[in-house]
């Protein structure tokens, strides 16, 4: 669903809530959203600026969800099959996003959030970027944005992503466009990281039809439906980015990062600007969900995998629980090796059988308590390429951190009286045969 319907949908649900009273782009409107857990919510009076600021369409899986037209339950395999089976966009020449145009931008003019006391400066971090690499074509993804000047950000471009990849081989200066304020297709297939040479952007379309249209100054196409469409280059000139609150909820330190420069800024003539408030679910989803579809295929490969996991617990990054539907004894061994290999800077897996709840952190305890023996059917892996997220890590300038992998085999024992471990129930009655 586009992105104003979808907003409108949610508003006629209730789940959206509007604030008429003023509010300060400085650290107000970011504790206002987490005040509100995230639930979406459109601020209409931004002190200083003419443009209205929404967020939380993806701080939920639920809300997710129904903005791609499925169900909770139903929501990894519409991403698997996107994944598989991308569908090319098409490109029409006129675009809501480029209504208004200007050549001559002042990012003093968007509502840039400052998040938190500590942060580097302002933000963007609903920012969608794409780039074109010389060899593989189209890549889409997220870089958050630190305000350094009139017309200048800072980039924060993780070591061996694309962008950075890209970047690093080229000479000169690197077109980039960011995109803000994007439906619900555009912001999960942006944070998919699938493959390099797949267009992430195709995987948007195959979850919802995104059409696109090329840039006004730079080779490159961007979302018809975006709100606003930021043109410009990551040159060659380093400048200080961060600190800033990374998925962790810890601060990310200060770094010397590319110099975005901003040559031209377009938006719809009503634009409104998407907010993205760091650490917090929408952060943490748009993260860790979009490895849920990998460790799915991987594990497919060894055995039959039904449901995937990555847990906001674990950082929405360092934690999985995979499900699987057991046939032989190493079943679940060889699921903990796949699923590490299906997302590479997870810490900790546990796999458990198709009877207990993946999204009930309860089940999955007491799955660990009642199926799992840690002389049998624990996986320790010292010493394993893990994240720069893990506060515990080995961490060597220009390394990768090095961490120790643990997976726990939570199924039930391969022949044995399965009974013996199933949960017994009671059945429900109708209480007002009782209490009339």
């Amino acid at each position: 669903m586009k992105l104003r319907p979808f907003l409108q949908k949610l508003e006629e649900e209730k789940k959206l809530i509007r604030v008429k009273k003023e509010v300060s782009v400085k650290k107000e409107i970011a504790n206002i959203i987490y005040s509100l857990d995230e639930q979406p919510v459109i601020f209409e009076n931004v002190e200083g600026y003419p443009f209205p600021i929404f967020a939380g369409i993806t701080s939920s899986r639920d809300i997710i969800a129904e903005g791609l037209g499925t169900t909770k339950n139903k929501l990894l395999f519409k991403l698997v099959d996107a994944l598989r089976k991308p569908k090319k966009p098409e490109i029409v020449d006129i675009a809501p996003c480029q209504e208004v145009i200007i050549k001559n931008p002042d990012l003093s003019k968007l509502p840039l959030l400052f998040h938190l006391d500590g942060d580097g400066g302002r933000y963007g971090s609903a920012t969608v970027a794409t780039i074109k690499d010389p060899d593989t074509g189209r890549n889409v993804s997220y870089h958050r944005l630190m305000q350094i000047g009139k017309n200048k950000f800072t980039a924060r471009l993780i070591p061996k992503r694309q962008t950075r990849t890209t970047y690093d081989k080229i000479k000169g200066d690197l077109e980039m466009a960011v995109c803000i304020g994007n439906s619900v297709a555009v912001m999960v297939a942006a944070s998919l990281g699938p493959p390099s040479g797949v267009d992430e952007f195709a995987i948007a379309n195959a979850l919802d039809e995104t059409k696109l249209v090329k840039c006004v100054t730079k080779d490159l196409e961007v979302p018809e439906e975006s709100e606003f469409v930021i043109e410009g280059r990551l040159t060659r000139d380093l400048d200080r980015e961060g600190p800033f609150v990374d998925l962790t909820e810890t601060r990310d330190f200060e770094r010397r990062e590319p110099v975005f420069v901003v040559d031209c800024i377009t938006h719809r003539k009503d634009a409104m600007y998407q907010a993205l408030i760091p650490g917090r679910f929408e952060h943490k989803i748009l993260m860790g969900m979009p490895k849920e579809p990998t460790i799915y295929d991987e594990v497919s490969k060894v055995c039959e995998c039904k449901n995937v996991l990555v847990t906001m617990g674990g950082g929405s990054w360092l934690h999985g629980i995979v499900q699987i539907k057991k046939k032989n004894p190493d079943d679940g061994k060889k699921a903990i090796e796949a699923a590490f290999n299906g997302h590479k800077s997870m810490k900790h897996v546990v796999i458990i059988d198709e009877d207990v709840d993946i999204y009930n952190s309860n089940a999955v305890e007491w799955a660990i308590a009642t199926r799992f023996q840690g002389d049998k059917n624990l996986v320790v892996k010292p010493d394993q390429p893990g994240s720069s997220l893990d506060p515990t890590a080995k961490q060597e300038p220009g390394k990768k951190a090095l961490t120790c992998k643990v997976g726990i085999d939570a199924t039930i024992p391969f022949d044995v009286d399965k009974k013996k471990y199933e949960i017994v129930k009671y059945k429900k009655v109708d209480l007002d045969d009782y209490l009339r």
